[in-house]
């Protein structure tokens, strides 16, 4: 069954979302999150990705959407980023139509007393 899905998943025309989480490292400064949203800025309108970073001083959720393939492959890049630690993949579906379509990465910083990601620790 899986492999069923993941397959449905490929087809050139589906559009997915993926959502992970993750914690901010000390090294990645207010200057860092402004390089990553410009490189997001340039390089995700060549390869149709959308989405919103949600940031504080100790942690990340993103969401992103656009072909499966290519969301898929970009996480991976984003897993190996040393600014941040613990990645979690908390959700990915298929999706009718985009949430952010004219966003090539939106960006909100939020308070750390929100619990976005309570399942996080910040010490790991």
């Amino acid at each position: 069954m899986l492999t069923v899905l993941v397959l449905h998943c490929l087809k050139k025309d589906m559009i997915s979302n993926l959502i992970y989480v993750s914690v901010r490292k000390q090294i990645c400064t207010d200057e860092e999150i402004a390089k990553i949203l410009a490189s997001c800025q340039k390089n995700n309108k060549d390869v149709d990705v959308t989405g919103v970073l949600l940031y504080s001083e100790k942690k990340f959720i993103q969401y992103l959407e656009g072909e499966y393939k290519t969301i898929y492959s970009l996480y991976d890049k984003i897993k190996s980023d040393p600014r941040h630690t613990n990645v979690i993949l908390v959700a990915t579906s298929n999706i009718q139509k985009r949430l952010f379509p004219s966003w090539q990465m939106g960006a909100k910083k939020i308070d750390d007393s929100v619990e976005f990601i309570g399942f996080l620790k910040d010490d790991e």
